[in-house]
């Protein structure tokens, strides 16, 4: 895997660079084709030696429903031509990295046993903007084997109260 990230940096560097006026459009249309670049059928079409690099430019633009803007054909265009097509997910990574330095945010996922309504998300980001010091951009993904309470990852820190990890540690209490 650091070899995608090895290969991603000169293109999410470049990206960011040609893009510091409109970083919020640029991560939307990098962020579709991110997702479309994480098919592995799409992959396995691209990698077939008798798809030329046209053909897969028209299927990856034919998933991503809004279009893409001009810079956005190019990178495109770049990435088929470099064989760089698996590397999209990662530049679409480094680039929200790069631009939540920016913006002096930090995306943080919160994973809950149960789905949490619009007010009680709104507070718990606010107590955990005061709790890392920043503002954050939260996305919020349902596990039910927590039993309860959350677990929050921002960039590699993690914050675990669920009630899974909280048996976890009674469990090592109790062998030790």
């Amino acid at each position: 895997m650091a070899e995608l990230a090895t290969i991603a940096r000169p293109y999410a560097d470049a990206l960011f660079k040609a893009s510091r006026g409109n970083l919020p459009q640029t991560q939307a249309w990098l962020d579709h084709l991110a997702a479309a670049a994480s098919s592995q059928e799409l992959l396995d079409f691209a990698a077939n030696p008798r798809v030329n690099a046209t053909q897969v430019f028209h299927v990856v633009t034919s998933a991503i429903k809004d279009g893409l803007p001009e810079h956005g054909v190019n990178f495109l265009r770049m990435v088929i031509d470099n064989d760089r097509l698996a590397a999209v997910p990662e530049v679409a990574r480094q680039f929200r990295v790069l631009a939540n330095e920016v913006s002096g945010s930090s995306d943080a996922v919160i994973v809950s046993a149960f789905p949490i309504d619009q007010a009680e998300l709104q507070q718990l980001v606010a107590t955990l903007e005061k709790r890392f010091g920043r503002k954050l951009e939260a996305s919020v993904k349902i596990d039910p084997e927590l039993i309860g309470g959350v677990r929050v990852a921002v960039g590699d820190e993690v914050l675990d109260t669920s009630v899974k990890a909280r048996l976890e540690q009674m469990k090592s209490a109790l062998i030790a």
